[in-house]
């Protein structure tokens, strides 16, 4: 069974960092493709930043440089940086593997449970 397990949320003051960390255990044999979505109750969930299996990164606009993905591909880990946060940044952050081969030879993405970031005002 496919597992991603976050860690790294909390409490931080304005201007203050996180490091978000996501891993990816169980039966598999591949990923390619993962990222960072934020959601915040009544809103849908949206993308923070993503680490394609060439390498690319994206960064959604509201980024603005303070965060950075990066990714460990023998750990099949992601994780995100997070600088200069604001109270605005708040919301539950979720880490999503694109496409995970397993070991039942099906590919698909898979999400985790959740870490929440609450920036103090």
């Amino acid at each position: 069974q496919v597992h991603l397990v976050e860690s790294g949320g909390g409490l931080v003051q304005p201007g203050g960092s996180l490091t978000l960390s996501c891993v990816v255990s169980g039966g598999i044999y591949s990923v390619w493709g993962m990222g960072w979505y934020r959601q915040v109750p009544g809103n849908a969930r949206e993308l923070v930043a993503d680490l394609t299996s060439s390498g690319r990164r994206n960064y959604a606009d509201f980024v603005n440089g303070r965060f950075s993905i990066s990714g460990d591909n023998a750990k099949k880990a992601v994780y995100l940086q997070m600088n200069h946060l604001q109270p605005n940044d708040t919301g539950t952050y979720y880490c999503k593997a694109d496409r995970v081969y397993d070991v039942r030879s099906s590919i698909r993405a898979y999400w985790g449970q959740g870490t929440q970031v609450t920036g103090s005002s």
